[in-house]
């Protein structure tokens, strides 16, 4: 059962492979609902580490590395940073953002592996694997691709199929190929060391077991892996990229980073003491003592990971406690499709900070309203705009701003003191009491998305509050001088919830939060403040108000939308490769073929035909006709007058009833589209091509 009570709080999201930017189903996934569980801790006052970092040893960095011309170094320091940079714009709110390539990582899990190896934690075993022997190395899943067993899908990887989703051995594909020189692999002998999940799967399963209240997804996909039978696993790896297997003689072996990776966490809370203290002393509280509580934040693809093979590592050590929880999301989807890295089909985060200046909340608020908490969700940029529009503006900022306002209005920018309450008021109140326990239980439930439902029906009270009570109608009914206004109790309650709602608005939408406390001129409190009917004393001099919501436009979705397409037909072209040259021919055989310069004299479109223009061209000793079929690409008045290439004696051919004599000669680019092949400078008509 889950720690009830902890002294403190190890909260962890995915490290992330650092051969690309970050996308909103990263965010989605793990890092948003993470961030908000720790902002809501740190107002609790909990004692909380919130610890990431990027993941650099992975074969998807060597496959970057490859694609780009570069190093694997090169590549995981472009995107640190550039990740990075774009957590903190976000708001994201590290403790430490940390790195797998460090030497302190480097350390921490030899560190380990030869704890378990001197424990006798590891089978050693040769076995048989792919080997390339074209590139002359092994092979790791990732450089193997073949069809899926399951789905078909000619392109399934080693380790997983990204149609299916199902979970694989590269002996399993059909038709394997390597990614590295398209040859296909055969079986070597290699010598790796396991861990035996065979033999300690009763452990792990009396640990899953042990946790019921776990999210049914993240349940069911290890008691599948679990009812199937677990099996041995490598935990090294033959490769040249990644952390030395710390034993002789394992030159080229690495250890496979679904072993080291998850120490990251732990390397990265020594990293971030050593930054705060100048030492890493006092690391082992958040990863040994039973009193702390350690909650993993990651997407579905990493359940197996961190809820099997991770606490296997952890149980076999024997000092470290497990994951307490573990609230993995399902998949976003993107317009429609599976957000894909391969096919550029995602919203990049980096991009939208630099579009979307100043809306990083928008965002937050986006996809914590539609995240994927138990079943797959998609993210939409007309959702988006109606979400802004309607919900953030039109509800969230209209309270706010109609709070600040007619308070500057009425009583001269001061909260005004309460009179006597009347029913709605006290009801109203009453409601506000309660909402700061609900959000709680939500969240500390892992219930984001009701979470935050409930901050906007705090909203919705707000604005209701004010809808009833009209306070620009209670103006006009108080008596002038008069020590007891309807509208200063009005107003006075408007700002109580508005204060409450920066309070519990923070986890999700931090820098809103700052805004409203701004414009309050209040101090940031804590989540226990929330709910308070008096946490603006009476005569408080408020700030100056600003909107907090801007409306976002049809057109700005518009271009969001063709950008989407645009690059996802960009990276369908780059994927196109040059046809192979044709069997080889004689000189003799091109000798046949005359070509000549000629010029377009007149062009018509045929009628009823899509393709073709009939083209009257000057070949010099005479005038021809040609059909060419290229209609939907140029308009009769873009041919008349050009200088083509025309092959003369290509034997007449009748198309739809006209003889076209002849043929120019046009060249295609990737795209489809074609382009004239035309001399450099003008040449008489009839002259040869040779």
């Amino acid at each position: 059962m889950s720690l009830t009570n902890p002294q403190r709080y190890t909260v962890t999201a995915a490290l992330i492979y650092a051969n690309g930017p970050i996308h909103i189903g990263h965010l989605a996934g793990c890092y948003i609902p993470a961030d908000i569980y720790v902002r809501y801790l740190r107002s609790k006052g909990a004692d909380v580490a919130f610890i990431s970092g990027t993941d650099e040893h992975g074969v998807p960095i060597t496959i970057r590395a490859k694609k780009e011309g570069v190093t694997p170094q090169q590549v995981v320091d472009k995107y640190y940073t550039q990740i990075a940079d774009s957590f903190a714009e976000l708001g994201i709110s590290f403790d430490v953002y940390s790195r797998t390539s460090k030497p302190v990582h480097h350390e921490t899990s030899q560190e380990i592996f030869k704890d378990l190896y001197e424990k006798g934690g590891f089978i050693e075993e040769t076995t048989e694997q792919y080997y390339d022997e074209t590139a002359q190395q092994f092979l790791a899943d990732r450089y193997i691709v073949g069809t899926c067993p399951v789905c078909s899908n000619p392109n399934a990887y080693g380790d997983q199929c990204e149609r299916c989703g199902s979970t694989l051995s590269p002996t399993e594909l059909i038709e394997p190929r390597s990614t590295l020189s398209g040859a296909q692999p055969v079986l070597k002998a290699t010598t790796n060391w396991f861990l035996p999940l065979d033999t300690m799967q009763p452990q792990i399963q009396e640990y899953i077991d042990s946790h019921p209240e776990w999210k049914t997804n993240v349940l069911g996909q290890c008691q599948s892996w679990l009812k199937e039978g677990l099996k041995p696993r490598a935990m090294t790896r033959d490769l040249d990229w990644g952390i030395k297997v710390p034993l002789p003689d394992t030159d080229g072996k690495v250890l496979y980073v679904w072993f080291e990776a998850p120490i990251g966490y732990i390397s990265a809370t020594k990293d971030w003491l050593t930054q705060k203290n100048g030492a890493d002393a006092g690391w082992e509280k958040w990863w040994k003592e039973d009193d702390t509580k350690l909650v993993h934040f990651i997407g579905k693809d990493n359940i197996v990971f961190h809820c099997l093979i991770f606490p296997a590592t952890l149980i076999a050590e024997d000092t470290y406690i497990l994951p307490d929880q573990v609230p993995a999301n399902e998949f976003m989807n993107l317009e429609g499709d599976k957000i894909s890295t391969s096919r550029n089909w995602a919203v990049w985060l980096h991009e939208y900070l630099a579009e979307f200046p100043g809306k990083q909340d928008v965002l937050r608020y986006v996809l914590t309203a539609n995240a994927p908490e138990t079943k797959d969700s998609e993210f939409t940029w007309k959702d988006f705009q109606t979400r802004n529009n309607s919900e953030l503006v039109g509800v969230f900022g209209n309270f706010v701003n109609r709070a600040m306002i007619l308070t500057q209005k009425f009583c001269e920018g001061k909260v005004p003191s309460v009179s006597e309450l009347q029913e709605i008021d006290q009801s109203t109140l009453d409601e506000l009491a309660a909402f700061p326990a609900r959000i709680a239980d939500a969240l500390e439930n892992y219930r984001f998305r009701e979470g935050l439902t409930l901050v906007m029906d705090l909203a919705r009270l707000g604005n209701k509050y004010l809808a009833e009570t009209q306070p620009w109608h209670a103006i006009k009914t108080d008596t002038d001088g008069s020590t007891d206004r309807r509208v200063d109790t009005i107003m006075n309650i408007a700002l109580q919830i508005t204060a409450s709602l920066a309070i519990v608005t923070e986890p999700f939408l931090p820098f809103t939060a700052a805004k409203i406390n701004k414009q309050l001129g209040a101090e940031k409190t804590t989540w226990h403040d929330a709910g308070r009917a008096d946490l603006l004393p009476a005569g408080h001099a408020l700030g100056e108000s600003s909107l907090l919501f801007e409306k976002i436009e049809d057109d700005v979705i518009q271009k969001q939308i063709e950008k989407l397409h645009e690059a996802k037909r960009m990276n369908e072209l780059e994927s196109k490769h040059v046809p192979e040259v044709r069997a080889e021919i004689q000189f003799d055989d091109f000798a046949k073929m005359d070509i000549r310069v000629a010029t377009v004299l007149e062009a018509e479109v045929v009628p009823k035909s899509k393709k073709l223009l009939k083209i009257k061209l000057d070949i010099g000793t005479e005038q021809r006709t040609v059909l060419s079929g290229i209609a939907e690409h140029f308009k009769p008045e873009e041919v008349t007058g050009r200088q083509v290439l025309y092959l003369a004696n290509l034997a007449p051919r009748k198309m739809m009833g006209t003889e076209s004599q002849g043929m120019i000669l046009m060249a295609e680019d990737r795209d489809g589209s074609l382009s004239f092949l035309q001399p450099g400078k003008t040449i008489w008509n009839g002259g040869t091509v040779s």
